[in-house]
């Protein structure tokens, strides 16, 4: 290489050591506040402080979002656990007002209260900048007693909890010793569930019940919006008891094992068994997905270390079509324990984890992901169509799992028409769509037969198809290709 001449890597280096540089003369200053997180493998990492002075312990668990911070740590999900935030630089855009929406729910929030036991981040901005900030995240932790640390190496916490699985650990004060604690061992669906019946848009049809096990707010708002009488009911109501007029049941997202829920999936368990007009179409999202599932006789398991961000891929497995999803969740539900009658709806590109189930006859599904998103995307926002549809007594498509759709046909080969040879004088270009295609099917075990190809394609991607045919697309010529 040219003396003088830098790389990207070298360039990244830099970055890195002179960030390292700036933190460790932070932690080695007298006039900033530090702490410490403190792992159960006795790992220990020094930080500076910018919440409150106060020690908690917790799961330690990693979300992906570039955005939406005020909106992931006021969500009940998170209860009892240390949220670290994968992008490197926090709270430029500040956080917005309290202000109460037309339902008497903070419009800018998923609950009236942080949610998190702490935060961790690379980089902290002091200052923010957003037309509808209010406050800065630092002083709104503070508020809530949430400690927070900045200065650490979240792509190294981030790679340990990925390769050893979700840790317990303690963001800890000098002068606050505490013992590490398991939040999963307690009940906390309780901790964030309402303790009274709450009702929404009073005299609106159709009546929907919905089981609160820390429903975000903004799933509140997006069944309002659909015009519905919305019930909010304690996640231990007893439903087999209720006097409570509805028409569909919906179970909320929420924290920690599902069961622990042990009251709601009971509820659920006798919901599913009504016969005739007493049965009720359900719908679940997130923590509602798990508690379908184990009312049906399915089991769940605690996954690795999670799904957390806005952007993991699903399958709906009635369709294969892909969706970009905002989720949650620790646990998932073993597709493999599914009793008959059950489906699964969705299932997660990346890992194949359960991301859904469908009652094959009846009016049941649920999510683990979720459609009302905020922030994230809003792409399977349909579902929620889905849902009223069905307690509307309306035929929705694809609303009841199409089991034709499951046992699609099986295809060995397929002939893939190029798109041509080239003329003396012409330009040749690769061809990525028909390459990306090739890839696909060859995924899929099927063999490819690529007929007149781009002769760049052919040139740059040698044994990429199976069979290639230099030869003119004609009918003739096809049959002939077909019928070898």
């Amino acid at each position: 290489m040219p003396r003088g001449k830098r790389t990207a890597s070298d360039s990244s280096d830099a970055t890195s050591a002179k960030k390292a540089t700036h933190t460790n003369a932070l932690l080695a200053a007298d006039d900033v506040e530090k702490a410490t997180l403190h792992f159960e493998d006795g790992t220990s990492i020094p930080g500076v402080s910018f919440g409150a002075k106060t020690s908690m312990s917790g799961e330690v668990v990693f979300n992906t979002g570039m955005v939406g911070y005020p909106e992931a740590l006021s969500d009940p999900s998170y209860s009892g656990q240390i949220l670290v935030l994968t992008f490197p630089l926090i709270g430029n855009y500040g956080v917005p007002s309290q202000e109460i929406d037309e339902y008497g729910l903070p419009k800018n929030f998923e609950s009236s209260k942080v949610q998190i036991s702490g935060l961790i981040v690379s980089e902290y901005s002091f200052e923010h900048s957003h037309w509808n900030a209010v406050t800065s995240l630092g002083d709104w932790l503070k508020a809530h007693n949430v400690p927070a640390l900045f200065g650490l190496d979240t792509r190294m916490i981030t790679k340990k909890i990925r390769e050893h699985g979700s840790l317990l650990g303690k963001i800890e004060f000098p002068e606050h010793p505490i013992k590490i604690e398991d939040p999963n061992k307690t009940n906390l669906v309780a901790k964030v569930s309402p303790k009274e019946v709450k009702v929404y848009n009073k005299g609106a049809s159709p009546k929907i019940l919905a089981f609160d096990c820390g429903m975000k707010h903004n799933i509140v708002r997006y069944l309002l919006s659909k015009g519905v009488e919305l019930t909010v009911v304690p996640f231990d109501y007893n439903l087999a008891k209720s006097k409570l007029p509805y028409d569909g049941i919906f179970i909320s997202n929420g924290p920690g094992d599902p069961e622990m829920a042990d009251a709601t999936i009971q509820s659920i368990r006798w919901a599913i068994q009504q016969e005739g007009a007493n049965l009720k179409p359900i719908f679940g999202i997130c923590l509602g997905n798990q508690i379908l599932a184990l009312a049906a006789g399915a089991t769940t398991y605690k996954m690795k270390y999670g799904n957390r961000g806005m952007n993991q891929p699903c399958i709906d497995m009635r369709t294969t079509r892909c969706y970009i999803t905002p989720q949650n969740h620790g646990f998932a539900v073993d597709t493999a324990s599914l009793p008959a009658g059950w489906k699964t709806f969705f299932m997660n590109a990346n890992d194949h984890s359960n991301e859904g189930i469908i009652h094959e006859f009846k009016p049941f599904f649920s999510v683990q992901f979720h459609p009302e998103a905020c922030g994230g995307p809003t792409d399977t926002a349909f579902l929620f169509d889905m849902f009223l549809d069905k307690v509307n007594g309306h035929p929705s498509k694809l609303t009841l799992m199409d089991t034709s759709l499951y046992d699609r046909p099986v295809f060995r080969k397929v002939v893939l028409l190029g798109s041509g040879g080239l003329s003396i004088g012409q330009a040749g270009e690769f061809d990525y769509s028909g390459s990306q295609a090739i890839k696909a099917l060859k995924e899929e075990g099927i063999q490819v037969i690529l007929v007149n190809p781009n002769i760049a394609t052919v040139q740059t991607s040698k044994g990429l198809a199976d069979k290639v045919y230099f030869v003119p697309v004609r009918a003739s010529t096809v049959l002939e290709i077909i019928k070898k």
